[in-house]
């Protein structure tokens, strides 16, 4: 398979946008490289392996999963495929990185890790948020707003695609039959924050705007914790123009951006503000793949990060679940 000299070959299983993404930020990594490129249109997987820098491509998961050029896969298909292929790449033995949300419910997520576990390979989730610079920033930054007691964390932006729903074309990303909806494409972003800065929470509430399709166009959760109150706000329908913010008895901080922050500010009490911003100029794909790179190279357990996949999975089950 591989050693601490030779890249991971890594083969890509979907051609969306994200996708290109993925090999943009696997360009400047090291320790991978993309090996393969499938779709079940041959030819735009042959199309995209031109694009994405890949040796070859294939119109046959079989083909790719059976490949020992392959080492991991990175699986950017619809939402309601990941399961199987996540699956199938497991049994084959490859390691995973599957797009988010990783599959549509916490159980099979809680089974497909114990059959990784089984099988002797990793996998992880590709939620940008828990591996960017910005996330740690926030976080290291919460001590000095004392007692927490209201957040709002945000993310709407309108889909170039919803012009399409409008017009009543079928849209993956809004097709509930393939796990479509803004709750797991942008809604999933606050929920794993708001999980990986404060915790499981007690009670959630929740409302939804639909689309001609059945899906959430855009929502709102409200989550209770003991003194502390959270509201989310998601949308791909419409596209807000504030920050989030985390206040706290003793300051206040502003977050540009909940997936991938940038700039922080932190007021205090006696209204002096403090800037924080990330250095450089950070891919938002490239923590999730240094840390997936880190954890095949090494052997690091990644169980940390699969139950904070799993709570937030089971976040949206229960936000659907009581939607009003």
């Amino acid at each position: 398979m591989t050693n601490a000299n030779t890249p991971i070959r890594v083969a890509v299983i979907g051609t969306s946008v994200i996708s290109a993404s993925f090999a943009e930020a696997v360009a400047a990594a090291t320790g991978i490289r993309i090996e393969a490129v499938y779709s079940r249109d041959a030819d735009r997987a042959a199309e995209a392996a031109t694009e994405f820098g890949a040796d070859w491509s294939s119109d046959s998961l079989d083909e790719v999963l059976g490949s020992p050029l392959i080492d991991a896969v990175y699986i950017a298909s619809p939402n309601s495929v990941h399961a199987e292929q996540v699956a199938a790449a497991i049994t084959a033995g490859k390691h995973v990185l599957v797009e988010k949300p990783a599959v549509l419910t916490a159980q099979e997520w809680r089974d497909l890790v114990a059959q990784a576990q089984d099988a002797g390979v990793v996998l992880l989730e590709a939620m940008r948020t828990e591996y960017d610079p910005g996330t740690a920033l926030v976080r290291s930054l919460l001590p000095q707003l004392g007692t927490l007691r209201l957040a709002s964390l945000r993310y709407a932006k309108r889909s170039s695609r919803y012009d399409l729903v409008l017009a009543g074309e079928r849209v993956n990303m809004f097709d509930p039959a393939l796990g479509g909806g803004a709750l797991a494409d942008l809604g999933v972003y606050c929920l794993h924050a708001m999980v990986g800065y404060f915790g499981m929470l007690d009670r959630l509430s929740t409302a939804v705007v639909p689309v001609p399709s059945g899906v959430e166009g855009a929502g709102t959760i409200t989550a209770s914790y003991p003194g502390l109150i959270v509201d989310l706000s998601y949308s791909k329908i419409s596209t807000t123009q504030l920050a989030s913010e985390i206040q706290g008895e003793d300051a206040t901080l502003v977050i540009d951006e909940i997936a991938a922050p940038r700039v922080v500010e932190l007021t205090h009490r006696d209204g002096t503000v403090t800037r924080h911003e990330v250095p450089g100029d950070p891919h938002p794909l490239a923590g999730e793949i240094d840390r997936f790179v880190a954890l095949i190279a090494a052997g690091e357990d990644p169980s940390a990060e699969q139950l904070l996949t799993a709570q937030t999975l089971e976040l949206i089950e229960r936000a659907r679940a009581t939607t009003t």
